[in-house]
């Protein structure tokens, strides 16, 4: 295919899509992607064009307005069009579009008036002899929709024009945009959800919505509010010389404009209202998505006069972009603190939302298989306020033919262990939970814990130290530090007391319980009370390492996923190589002893409130001792629930299901009965 050729197929491209899209927002009230989307997609056809003169087609867009309009209303011609507006996005576009005026304008001064860019419909009124007498849609610029009838539902619209200090004219045609204000469309859509009826996505949907209903009751229904911008014309002449004098008088006769208006004496004033209205926009009564800038001398503006489609003398300053169009050059896989593995799409940077996005996450393969997102893929990313960017859609429209379809990595790409992602999970995992060094800090934390192998003073401190002198590359490398004695003096505010204290901690630690070991594992889904059920059941390392997903579900507190994460995790040829370094380092526990019926075995219990002798955790141990299950929620299985003091929703869930209750004193007088207090 010819250059020539290549650049044709991309303009009617985009001129297929731009197509779609207008009539979607124009015609059908119901747009199909961000403005910010549309926008990029008309400044790409409309580069081609200015980059390749001789191939405009015939159709373009850029010589347009919009779509044609629904034939359920009378179409009417607009005897002056309504045009649209050019765009700048930043500083620099603004100044170039106020230097451009300045050459056509040489030697005048300049003010500009600065209004709000509502996110409405724009409409125009007619109005004979002060009273209004027709209501038409934008449409395509040329012809629009006669909505007459739902015009005058419209509250804050004069319908009859009369004002003590002007005179009305013969014929006055105001413009302007209808919309719905916040606070309107959130009464709305909560009557509309109490009535079980459909809500809107946003108040320009649910004004056109209304607009164009071919039941006035409905429009009459609805909060719509009309805001004027603009005259098209006045018979006789209002008079009037600039912009903003022309809507201080449109206020004369009872129409609002916005609540934000300046009139700017250069161009830098009107960057400085910018800013402001940016921090004010949350605050505004109605929804905007930028600013319009106007020569403001009346004048001048017909001195400047039009180019095909927009006014030289005025544009729209939009805000930063919500979404924006980019190319997918890559996808890597990040590993968490947890195992948890995630795609992150390496962008074509693109400015979103006021900063560059280079790097967005897909969050797990179940999202890049819902958005069927490829590396070369063109999305859409958006980014609103400080959330954080993403990627909301893909376009096969513009897809490579080489893109490359996305595939869930067999192994870690950090440490090489086999990748595990469960039936009926959304999340892969590295399985290499005590080797990979993605997942390194995490696992000693939990590792040291006072739960697991309870070595007093190794906090977080001493982990960074130990890792920046490369002495911590897993959880075995703890029981080998003390041949690191002289290096770990020379750590910082780490002294030979210090130092000693932490060897002597990790030497004691080294007797221990099988429960405690296993629960330092840091296995997935293995909690303090599953290590202890699985110690019970198995009663010997080797015995848990070997056992099976069916021997493990037989084990109380282990179900389906559960047992396949414990399999899983000993099936990690690094986690074993790690396990078998522990207990060479010689960690040991005492030998099993043949286990006895408990008195509360296998029951469920709970513990909440506050005990005053002794701590939850402490009263958790001692269930536990007796063969308890400690749960931290109440159902119907529940045997019973320890409530101390300041017990709240637990209790009364407790007393709702009949659930018995027992006091610290009752609770107590249990504990002795059975031997695990003294009398």
């Amino acid at each position: 295919m010819t250059q020539e050729a290549t650049v044709v197929a991309q303009m009617r491209q985009l001129i297929q899509l731009i197509a779609q899209h207008n009539h979607a927002y124009y015609v059908m009230d119901q747009p199909t992607i961000e403005d910010s989307e549309y926008d990029q997609l008309f400044h790409q056809l409309k580069a081609l064009e200015q980059q390749y003169p001789a191939l405009v087609q015939p159709d373009t867009p850029t010589n347009r307005v919009g779509g044609q309009p629904l034939s359920k209303f009378v179409t009417v011609t607009h005897a002056v069009p309504m045009l649209s507006l050019g765009n700048v996005f930043n500083k620099e576009e603004l100044f170039a579009f106020a230097r451009r005026i300045e050459e056509r304008l040489p030697n005048q001064k300049i003010e500009y008036d600065v209004e709000l860019k509502f996110d409405g419909l724009a409409i125009s009124l007619w109005y004979e002899n002060g009273v209004l007498v027709r209501g038409v849609t934008r449409g395509d610029g040329e012809t629009g929709e006669d909505i007459t009838q739902n015009v005058k539902t419209i509250r804050n619209l004069p319908k009859v024009l009369c004002d003590g200090k002007c005179k009305v004219p013969d014929l006055l045609e105001v413009r302007g945009e209808v919309l719905i204000p916040k606070s309107g469309f959130e009464k709305l859509n909560a009557e509309n959800l109490a009535k079980g009826e459909k809500t809107f996505a946003n108040p320009r949907n649910a004004a056109a919505g209304s607009l164009r209903q071919l039941d006035p009751n409905i429009a009459a229904s609805r909060p719509l509010a009309f805001y004027a911008y603009g005259i098209a014309q006045c018979v006789p002449h209002h008079g009037l010389s600039t912009m903003s004098e022309s809507l201080e008088w449109l206020e004369h006769f009872g129409f609002a404009v916005g609540e934000r208006h300046f009139v700017c004496d250069n161009i830098e004033d009107v960057q400085q209202f910018y800013k402001q209205i940016i921090e004010e926009r949350p605050n505004l009564s109605v929804e905007i998505d930028g600013m319009v800038i106007k020569v403001n001398d009346l004048k001048q503006q017909k001195q400047l006069g039009f180019l095909s489609r927009e006014p030289r003398w005025a544009t729209a300053y939009k805000f930063p972009a919500v979404a924006a169009l980019t190319t997918v050059e890559n996808i890597d896989w990040q590993v968490g603190r947890t195992g948890t593995l995630t795609p992150v799409a390496r962008l074509n940077p693109v400015a979103v939302g006021g900063v560059t996005v280079s790097n967005v996450t897909l969050h797990n393969i179940g999202e890049i298989h819902r958005l069927d997102v490829r590396i070369g893929d063109t999305v859409s990313v958006y980014r609103s306020g400080d959330v954080i960017p993403k990627v909301e859609k893909v376009w096969p429209e513009f897809r490579p033919v080489d893109a490359v379809e996305v595939q869930l990595p067999a192994t870690c790409p950090v440490c090489g262990s086999p990748v595990v992602m469960p039936e009926g999970e959304a999340l892969a995992r590295c399985s290499g939970e005590l080797y990979c060094a993605a997942q390194r800090i995490e696992t000693i934390r939990h590792f040291v814990s006072r739960k697991a192998m309870d070595i007093e003073g190794l906090g977080d401190r001493w982990v960074e130290s130990l890792l920046h002198l490369n002495l911590l590359r897993d959880v075995a490398d703890i029981y080998h530090l003390h041949e690191h004695r002289e290096q770990l003096l020379q750590i910082e505010k780490m002294g030979e007391k210090s130092v000693q204290n932490l060897l002597d901690a990790i030497e004691n630690s080294k007797k221990t319980t099988l429960a405690a070991f296993i629960y330092a594992l840091g296995i997935r889904g293995v909690g303090e009370t599953t290590a202890r059920m699985l110690a019970n059941t198995f009663q010997t390392l080797e015995t848990l390492r070997n056992a099976d997903v069916e021997a493990l579900k037989k084990t109380p507190d282990v179900g389906d996923i559960t047992a396949e994460w414990i399999v899983d995790f000993f099936q990690a040829p690094h986690n074993l190589e790690v396990l078998d370094r522990l207990l060479a380092a010689g960690i040991h526990w005492d030998a099993p002893i043949a286990p006895t019926r408990q008195p509360l075995n296998g029951e469920s219990w709970v513990v909440t409130g506050t005990l005053s002798s002794m701590g939850r955790d402490d009263a958790t141990q001692l269930l536990q001792a007796l063969g308890a299950r400690v749960s931290g929620s109440v159902s119907s299985k529940t045997k019973c629930v320890v409530a101390g003091e300041k017990a709240g929703s637990k209790l009364d869930k407790a007393e709702k299901l009949g659930v018995p209750v027992i006091n610290e004193e009752q609770f107590i007088a249990l504990m002795k009965e059975h031997g695990q207090i003294e009398g």
